[in-house]
C-alpha cells in the first residue's frame, strides 16, 4: 500500500487525523439526550476519551514513539468501544446522526488499528 507512513511522525500524523473523527463522535455522544439515560452509551464515549487523553501529553511534546505506543497499548480498548457502539446503536436511535456517527467511528478505529497492526518495528 504505497499511502502507508514511513516514520513514525507520518504514522501519528495519520493517527491523529482519523481521531479528529473520533472526537466529532464522542462530541456528539457526549451531548446527545440519549446518553443520559444509556450507560452503554456514556462507557464508549468514554473509552474514545480516554483513547484520545492517553495520546495528547505525546502528542504535545512530540514524543512519537510513545505515543504510537500508547496508541498500540489502548487500541484494544478502542475497537472494544467501536463494537459496542455498532451494536448498540441501532437500538438507541435509528436517527441518521446516530448512523452516521456509527459508521464514521467505525471507519476511523479500522483504519487507525490498520495503521497500527502493520506499523513495522524497528528491530
Amino acid at each position: 500500500m504505497n499511502s502507508t507512513p514511513q516514520t513514525d511522525a507520518q504514522f501519528v500524523e495519520q493517527i491523529d487525523a482519523l481521531l479528529s473523527h473520533v472526537w466529532m463522535v464522542r462530541a456528539f455522544l457526549k451531548h446527545c439526550e440519549e446518553a443520559e439515560e444509556d450507560d452503554e452509551l456514556q462507557d464508549v464515549q468514554r473509552a474514545l476519551y480516554d483513547y484520545m487523553l492517553a495520546l495528547g501529553g505525546p502528542l504535545r511534546d512530540g514524543d512519537h514513539e510513545k505515543y504510537l505506543r500508547q496508541a498500540k497499548k489502548k487500541l484494544k480498548k478502542l475497537r472494544t468501544a467501536n463494537e459496542l457502539f455498532q451494536e448498540i446503536q441501532p437500538e438507541i436511535s435509528s436517527h441518521t446522526n446516530f448512523q452516521m456517527a456509527a459508521i464514521s467511528l467505525n471507519i476511523a478505529v479500522t483504519r487507525i488499528g490498520d495503521l497500527i497492526d502493520t506499523r513495522v518495528q524497528p528491530e
